[in-house]
């Protein structure tokens, strides 16, 4: 069995945006969306999404937080090494330091979602 860093890096995670009809928008289906309401081409709309989320990997990696004012904001975080019991065996596993990325809700969002 892979180790979970290790198949995450060599996987490359599907893009999933909440619709709102509650369900899950495909990257196609933003694509899509975003070319119409733009008036562009979904070829080019493609290349600037990929564009855009290859450059906040960039900065995510590089220790920056990205910033979209009213949107929100990604963040790296890092999680503390601990321990941990292995239920059933009650075996400790030692769980090393990680870093995740975080993201906390904009103003003009978190307004949005709650009328």
């Amino acid at each position: 069995m892979p180790k979970t860093l290790d198949f995450w890096q060599k996987k490359r995670v599907k893009f999933f945006v909440v619709n709102q009809k509650g369900g899950k928008m495909k990257k196609s289906e933003l694509i899509a969306a975003v070319a119409e309401k733009s008036g562009l081409s979904k070829k080019d709309v493609n290349a600037v999404i990929d564009a855009t989320i290859e450059a906040i990997e960039e900065a995510l990696k590089d220790g920056k937080k990205v910033s979209f004012i009213g949107f929100g904001s990604f963040e790296v975080v890092t999680r503390a090494p601990r321990v941990a019991r292995v239920p059933g065996t009650n075996k400790e596993v030692k769980i090393p330091e990680t870093k995740s990325v975080k993201f906390k809700v904009g103003k003009k969002l978190k307004e949005l979602l709650n009328k």
